[in-house]
C-alpha cells in the first residue's frame, strides 16, 4: 500500500491523538502534540498517510539558530520497521533546509532505548544531558550536522 508524506493539518492531529495508543502504546504523550505546532509550523509538521489512515508523523520546526527540531516523530504499530520513521526524517530534513537549518536537534528519555537506537542509526550524535528537562529530569539530546 502506498504511503505519502503530507503536510499536517489540524484534522491529522486530532486523528493522532484519537489513535495515540497505536502509535505511542502505553506512554501517555498527549500532552506534547500542541495544535500551535501544526498550525504554526504547517511546513515541518509532516504526516504519512496511505489508504488506511495515518501511518507515521513527524512534528518539528526551524529554530532562529538554524535548527530543525524534531519534536516528535512516530511510526503506527503496524508500521514500525518498514523504514517509515527514516523516510519521514528525511522529508523534514528537506523542509527544513528549504528554511535555511544547517543541523538538525531531537530529545528523549533516558529509558526511551528504541529512539536512541534509531536516531544513532541516522547517524545523529547523542549525550545524556542531567536536569534538561528539570531537577532529576535527563534527557538524551540528539545532534546532526547537514551537509
Amino acid at each position: 500500500m502506498a504511503v505519502r508524506i503530507d503536510r499536517a493539518d489540524v484534522s491529522d492531529l486530532h486523528q493522532v491523538l484519537a489513535d495515540h495508543a497505536r502509535y505511542w502504546g502505553e506512554r501517555d504523550l498527549r500532552s506534547l502534540h500542541l495544535t500551535a505546532l501544526v498550525q504554526e509550523f504547517g511546513s515541518t509538521c509532516l504526516v504519512a498517510r496511505a489508504e488506511d489512515g495515518i501511518r507515521g508523523y513527524l512534528f518539528g520546526f526551524v529554530t532562529p539558530d538554524h535548527t530543525g527540531y524534531v519534536h516528535l516523530i512516530a511510526t503506527r504499530d503496524d508500521t514500525r520497521g518498514t523504514g517509515l520513521g527514516r523516510t519521514l526524517y528525511e522529508a523534514f530534513t528537506a523542509a527544513a533546509r528549504s528554511q535555511g537549518a544547517v543541523r538538525l536537534k531531537a530529545i528523549t528519555s533516558p529509558a526511551n532505548t528504541g529512539s536512541v537506537a534509531f536516531h544513532r542509526s541516522l547517524g545523529f550524535r547523542d549525550r545524556l544531558v542531567e536536569d534538561y528537562d528539570g531537577p532529576g529530569r535527563p534527557r538524551v539530546v540528539f545532534t546532526r550536522d547537514l551537509p
